[in-house]
């Protein structure tokens, strides 16, 4: 079983939703913000949920992080909870940790940082999960052991995902194309089918064949461009 999806921010500009279904896209996660300020919710927000649900789209959430301790990642979990407002999800909502000023503070706090977004998301009613990318999940963070608590999203810009840990969905390129948006769009591939709180007891496939993928800084630099 597997699904595809794109994941949006205010970046992608308008986007034709009804299109997008038509393109075999089945699922959507939102950049509902980004940081530990209310000013910081993302412009298109609220109208790519009107958009995708009006079409039938499940849609998630994300929050790109600029936290550099636990009172910060608990504060932009607060702004998501706000930037929500009981809406309903049918996918969770995802701790984006990936900004390179975070990368220093040291795998304890970022764990803990992790831990705190999606304990105070899961206080409000949500299922929350973890995006990072493999470098991330690897190397900076404890991907591994924060997958067997929350939903993981891993990131490879790859013909196929080398990442051995637990997770549910890929992004699997930066620059996919997809009807009904205008240029590069970030595709992702769902494993384990995790719409409306369904289990997830199949692991995700296993890396074969493995010679390479897209370098950390080529990925860095791809998603800085991104940045708000």
């Amino acid at each position: 079983m597997s699904k595809r999806g794109i994941d949006v921010s205010s970046h992608t500009g308008n986007i034709n939703w009804g299109a997008v279904k038509n393109d075999g896209i089945e699922f959507a996660i939102l950049r509902v913000g980004y940081g530990m300020y209310l000013n910081q919710k993302d412009v298109q927000f609220e109208n790519y949920y009107a958009g995708a649900t009006s079409v039938g789209i499940p849609v998630g959430a994300y929050l790109y992080s600029y936290a550099k301790n636990v009172a910060e990642a608990e504060r932009e979990a607060d702004c998501a909870i706000k930037w929500l407002n009981g809406r309903k999800l049918n996918l969770p909502v995802y701790f984006d940790i990936e900004d390179p000023s975070q990368e220093k503070l040291g795998r304890e706090t970022l764990d803990a940082m992790c831990r705190a977004f999606c304990n105070k998301i899961e206080q409000a009613g949500y299922p929350a999960g973890i995006y990072a990318s493999k470098y991330w999940s690897t190397n900076v963070i404890s991907g591994a052991e924060l997958a067997k608590r929350y939903t993981y999203w891993v990131a490879q810009y790859y013909n196929q995902c080398t990442y051995n840990g637990l997770y549910a969905i890929w992004q699997n390129s930066g620059s996919g194309r997809v009807a009904g948006i205008n240029g590069d769009v970030d595709t992702d591939i769902m494993y384990q089918d995790i719409i409306d709180g369904k289990p997830t007891p199949a692991p995700a496939p296993s890396p074969t064949g493995y010679t390479g993928d897209i370098t950390y800084q080529a990925y860095d630099n791809i998603k800085r461009q991104w940045l708000p």
